[in-house]
């Protein structure tokens, strides 16, 4: 039997990464369409999303959680979908904050429904908040959502979020060449000044295989620091911690920073700590994964939790995923789960 101070050596994969961090995705719905994530022409009303009895309970999943805390994940996630549309998340929250060895507890959303769940998740024992917002130009970002939605709740959102306390509140955009590369320096000069806000440009990625992904479209971080460093000199700062995806950029006069999450152009797959448990209860290893290993059927069929940290272990340890450093146009036809599925 696995305890929480049992002293248990850390697995490494092929290329001698821990795993440190743990992104849970709770559902596969969304209230967006956004189009790099969930287009509306593949995610229409038709579309089949997962049964209820298919997706793991909160129990089932903070015990997945717990498991892997013991082989060194200190960070969790909480993805979607969605993540603000699953009831009762509180709950699931408390449960994740009472296991030994878990540092950090985020979630990623798309902020509509903070304002109404800031302060009780906060209460429940998030750390803070990860909002995706793609542009400040309601018809831009009424495209790019897929359902007209304003930016307004989002704004809403993000303030309500900090306010709880759930900072410093990281702002998602990612960028598209022709689509809302205009809206870089606009984005850039609402969010800099403020230090519990904090800005992150990411590299349009081919993620799953319905967004449409081309390599033309993809604005290249160094174009965007370049861009951004011509109003707003900034420089290079030393990362947060080992294995921080975002670079850090700090601007010269005092007004904050910037990130650039780079998996196209300035690959992290050498110190990549990650892992990803879908709704479903599968275990991938890499977010252009095709394929993960079904836990929810060992879970499910009452395997102890030395079995299933066994399990885990076994599929750290054969981990070789390098998919950012081998990526070309071509490979963006091979077939990956969708961004949807696993929470990005």
């Amino acid at each position: 039997m696995v305890t929480q101070n049992t002293p248990i050596p850390e697995p490494q994969d092929t290329r001698q990464r821990r795993l440190r961090d743990l992104r849970i995705s709770i559902t596969d719905r969304c209230n967006l369409r956004c189009t790099y994530c969930m287009p509306a022409d593949v995610f229409g009303p038709g579309y089949k999303f997962l049964p209820r009895s298919e997706i793991l309970d909160y129990e089932e999943l903070a015990r997945l959680a717990r498991i892997s805390a013991t082989l060194g994940v200190t960070k969790l996630r909480i993805t979607g979908g969605e993540p603000l549309l699953r009831r009762d998340l509180g709950d699931f929250i408390r449960m994740l904050r009472r296991i030994d060895g878990i540092e950090d507890i985020a979630l990623t959303t798309n902020g509509i429904l903070l304002p109404k769940l800031a302060g009780e998740l906060k209460a429940a024992g998030l750390d803070r908040v990860t909002v995706s917002l793609d542009s400040l130009d309601n018809e831009t970002f009424g495209q790019l959502n897929g359902r007209g939605v304003s930016v307004k709740p989002v704004l809403e959102g993000i303030a309500a979020a900090e306010a709880a306390g759930l900072g410093p509140v990281k702002v998602n955009m990612v960028v598209q060449r022709g689509v809302n590369d205009k809206d870089i320096l606009p984005m850039t000069e609402h969010f800099r000044g403020r230090p519990t806000r904090i800005l992150r440009f990411i590299e349009f990625m081919d993620v799953g295989n319905s967004n449409g992904w081309r390599m033309e479209k993809v604005v290249p971080s160094r174009e965007i620091k370049q861009m951004i460093h011509e109003r707003w000199p900034v420089e290079s700062a030393e990362p947060n911690y080992p294995g921080e995806v975002a670079r850090r950029w700090i601007f010269r006069d005092g007004q904050g920073e910037v990130g650039f999450i780079s998996s196209v152009t300035n690959t992290f797959c050498g110190d990549c700590t990650r892992a990803r448990l879908s709704a479903r209860g599968e275990f991938y290893t890499c977010l252009f994964a095709a394929n993960g290993t079904d836990l929810r059927r060992p879970l499910r069929a009452g395997q102890s939790d030395d079995e299933l940290r066994a399990l885990i272990e076994n599929i750290w340890r054969k981990r070789g995923d390098r998919y950012s450093e081998i990526r070309n146009q071509n490979t963006a036809g091979i077939k990956k789960a969708e961004m949807s599925y696993l929470g990005g």
